[in-house]
């Protein structure tokens, strides 16, 4: 979830509060996010609570993306049962910092229902952000267009930067989220711009 973005103050106080709106943890998951903003201003920011089904257990995952002036920060934390290292239920919260000008690329994909009727607002959609940290290669056999060809073609493939993604459902978690995903990722478009 997410609020409409004032450009000209600090929205760190907002993020806070949505941090803790979700109850998921939030002294922990706001420690690991502030440290990874390192003081800086919070430009813009989504918050998407997760929860999974494993076996018979539900587990929880949030993910908080924020945007500084200078630098994409990604936070995700998860619950874990006890294990053999720590006995006890814990969570890990893993951050990472992109500065703004390695961001390579915003691809937005908006899923909209009735489309004969003309726009309106999309049920689903899809942010992915690239920026050369993560890469996905597949390959296929080469092959060509004669049917009794034996020939060994080699390999075709592509490479597709799979840095970072998120899909949100108007179904599953409402509109407004779908909307907040959509304005953060026009928010990240705009300081990426030449950068």
């Amino acid at each position: 979830m997410r609020h409409a973005s004032d450009r000209d103050q600090d929205r760190g106080g907002a993020l806070r509060t949505e941090i803790d709106r979700t109850g998921y943890y939030p002294d922990v998951v706001a420690d690991g996010v502030a440290a990874a903003v390192a003081g800086e201003d919070v430009v813009d920011f989504y918050v998407h609570h997760e929860p999974t089904f494993e076996h018979d257990e539900v587990r929880r995952h949030l993910t908080v993306v924020v945007l500084t002036p200078t630098r994409l920060i990604l936070a995700h934390t998860d619950e874990h049962a006890g294990d053999d290292l720590l006995p006890e239920p814990y969570t890990s919260t893993s951050t990472e910092a992109i500065t703004l000008s390695s961001v390579r690329s915003v691809v937005v994909t908006r899923m909209v229902t009735n489309p004969t009727k003309g726009p309106s607002t999309p049920a689903e959609a899809v942010v992915t952000i690239g920026w050369g940290g993560v890469s996905r290669i597949d390959l296929e056999p080469a092959g060509c267009q004669d049917p009794e060809c034996d020939a060994d073609h080699g390999y075709t493939g592509v490479l597709a930067g799979d840095d970072f993604s998120l899909r949100v459902s108007a179904a599953a978690e409402g509109a407004e989220s779908v909307a907040g995903l959509l304005a953060f990722a026009e928010s990240l478009s705009s300081r990426t711009r030449g950068a």
